[in-house]
Parts: structure tokens; C-alpha cells; sequence
């Protein structure tokens, strides 16, 4: 197989990978419901009961200090960061940019790779 092949090759896997990347994700995100934090704390506003995950609350965060540091905290905040790009509307937001950067990463491979001209 000569270059131009493998070339036009990757440029339909590329578009391929793009068009149906952007469709699941705007199928997931339109149809994916927010994941609601698994709250076990409320906070009271006006009569109006607010759920708070035990997470956020200030008691665990200066017990998560006090064990591991200030890294720790900053470690958990990462991780839970990390972990609510897959769940809800932001999983297809998360979809929508790796089928992006996976497509536009073999879009400039195939226009690295050398022509028969060449």
C-alpha cells in the first residue's frame, strides 16, 4: 500500500472517528441525567432543605487535613474532579473532547506522513 492510500485512509478513520464521537456524546448528553451527589448532610436556606454530599462538608476536609495534609485534600479534590467527568451531561462533554483530540491527532499524522511526490 502506497502512502496516498494509507493517507486517504486515515483521513476517513479520522472523520470517522470525529463524526461518530461528536454524535454519542450529544446523544449522551442530551439524554444523560446530572448524577446527583450522594448527599447525607443538609443545609437548611430560607425553609428550604439543601443536599450537601459529606464530602464538601468542613468537618471531613480538616479530618482529610489532618490525617494526610493538605496534599491529601488537594489529592481528593483531583480525584473527585477526575471521577465526575464520567458521570451525567459531563461524560458527553468528555466524549466530545477525546473524539476531538483523538481525530485531530490522526488528522497531523496523515499530513506528517510523506506523499509519493516526495
Amino acid at each position: 500500500m502506497d502512502n496516498n492510500q494509507l493517507k486517504r485512509r486515515l483521513y476517513v478513520i479520522c472523520v470517522t472517528i470525529l463524526v461518530a464521537g461528536l454524535c454519542g456524546a450529544a446523544l449522551i448528553y442530551q439524554f444523560a441525567d446530572e448524577a446527583p451527589a450522594g448527599a447525607s448532610n443538609y443545609i437548611m436556606v430560607d425553609g428550604i432543605a439543601y443536599p450537601v454530599p459529606q464530602q464538601l462538608t468542613k468537618r471531613y476536609i480538616r479530618d482529610l487535613e489532618r490525617f494526610g495534609g493538605k496534599s491529601a485534600v488537594l489529592f481528593d479534590e483531583i480525584n473527585r474532579w477526575f471521577d465526575a467527568l464520567w458521570r451525567g451531561k459531563a461524560l458527553g462533554i468528555t466524549l466530545g473532547w477525546l473524539s476531538v483530540i483523538v481525530s485531530l491527532a490522526i488528522f497531523l499524522f496523515a499530513r506528517w506522513l510523506p506523499s509519493e511526490r516526495e
